[in-house]
C-alpha cells in the first residue's frame, strides 16, 4: 500500500490541529510501526498521547517526520546519522531544504483556498 515516494510527491498537510497515526502514515508514506519506532529513535518526535495511549501528532510533528523520511530514504542517512543531522541543525531544517519548500508550498495552497472562499 505505501511505497517510498519523493517528499515532493506527498499529499499536502490538511489544516487540522491533530492527526492520528493512520493519517500521518498516509501523509508521510510511512507505515505506523515505523512511526512508533522513530519516536524511540528521534527525541524530537513527541506526539501527544491521550486516552488509551492514542497518539495525536501536530503539524510540526508531520513536518519533522517528512524531514526524517527525507534524510533516511532520499539522502541515505542511517538512523544515527539522521539523528545527528537533526541535532546539529538545532531541530531546524537548513535554508532551502525540502521542508522549507514544502512549508511554503503548503502555505500557498492554504492561502489560495482562503482566497477562493473569500471571493464567493
Amino acid at each position: 500500500m505505501l511505497e517510498p515516494t519523493n517528499n515532493n510527491e506527498l499529499p499536502p498537510i490538511p489544516g487540522k490541529r491533530y492527526f492520528t497515526i493512520g493519517e500521518v502514515s498516509e501523509l508521510c508514506a510511512v507505515k505506523p510501526h515505523v512511526l512508533r519506532y522513530w519516536e524511540q529513535e528521534f527525541p524530537q518526535l513527541k506526539p501527544v498521547k491521550r486516552r488509551g495511549n492514542r497518539r495525536y501528532y501536530q503539524r510540526q510533528d508531520v513536518m519533522m517526520i517528512r524531514e526524517i523520511r527525507s534524510l533516511l530514504y532520499e539522502q541515505g542517512y542511517t538512523i544515527g546519522g539522521a539523528r545527528l543531522q537533526l541535532t546539529e541543525s538545532n531541530n531546524q531544517p537548513k535554508k532551502g531544504s525540502r521542508t522549507d519548500k514544502e512549508t511554503l508550498r503548503q502555505m500557498r495552497m492554504e492561502l489560495e483556498e482562503i482566497a477562493s472562499i473569500l471571493s464567493r
